[in-house]
């Protein structure tokens, strides 16, 4: 299969690792990625801010770019749950709704895409580690994954995983509402990464990299001794 790799703006700046660690997997699998250089944002901050007028621009522009993938997938629960619930609901009463429709046929998020359409759980990785994980707002509310990422996971050699009292609570992050309302932001980031510190795991493993920026930079301000990572980081992993 051709996989069409949607980057986010948050692992295209801060994470590039992400995109190349789940092109790694994709590609020990025998799927042949591609990555189109034109993407920019999906418009996820303009829509979340009551822009929607900017937020159209974003999404007219992302299904160009995708026009004619055959699937496209995304290491990101929420930036994937903006195009396939959100843009929809954006271009519904315009003559693009059916381009967003297809778009959002077609996109998947990473673990959704290696479980529920490919039927994988074992990608092969080696990761002799102890890991929780957090679920993202939006690829649990929105896209309701919880047991997929958690498959995979269980699979990998080596890999012992714990889960935390608090698996299910937002970080706090939530894009401009950390910058909005930094108060809250760090009340729940406090009581979200005390949780997962408590686990005694090495890693806190997520599918949402924004979600894993908010908590990291908790962890090691208060320093605690677990790392965040990316799913798609573990399942690289295969030695």
């Amino acid at each position: 299969m051709r996989v069409s790799l949607f980057v986010p703006c948050f692992v295209d700046q801060l994470a590039p690792q992400v995109g190349l660690a789940a092109a790694k997997v994709l590609k020990r699998l025998g799927h042949e990625v591609d990555f189109r250089a034109e993407q920019t944002c999906c418009g996820q901050p303009s829509f979340n801010s009551g822009q929607w007028d900017v937020a159209r621009e974003g999404a007219l522009r992302t299904i160009q770019v995708f026009r004619g993938a055959d699937v496209v997938v995304g290491p990101s629960g929420s930036c994937v749950a903006m195009i396939k619930k959100f843009y929809p609901e954006l271009l519904q009463g315009t003559p693009h709704l059916a381009a967003a429709e297809d778009l959002a046929a077609r996109t998947f998020e990473f673990s959704d895409f290696l479980v529920n359409r490919l039927g994988v759980t074992d990608v092969g990785a080696k990761f002799a580690k102890k890991v929780t994980y957090h679920d993202g707002c939006h690829a649990l509310r929105e896209l309701r994954l919880k047991e997929e990422p958690r498959k995979l996971l269980r699979a990998v050699q080596g890999l012992e995983l714990i889960e935390s009292e608090e698996g299910e609570s937002c970080c706090g992050f939530g894009g401009l509402f950390s910058a909005k309302f930094p108060m809250i932001s760090t009340a729940m980031v406090q009581v979200k990464g005390g949780a997962l510190a408590r686990t005694g795991a090495d890693f806190v493993v997520s599918s949402d990299p924004s979600c894993l920026l908010q908590i990291g930079g908790w962890l090691s301000r208060e320093g605690k001794p677990i790392l965040p990572l990316h799913i798609a980081e573990v399942l690289a992993h295969d030695a």
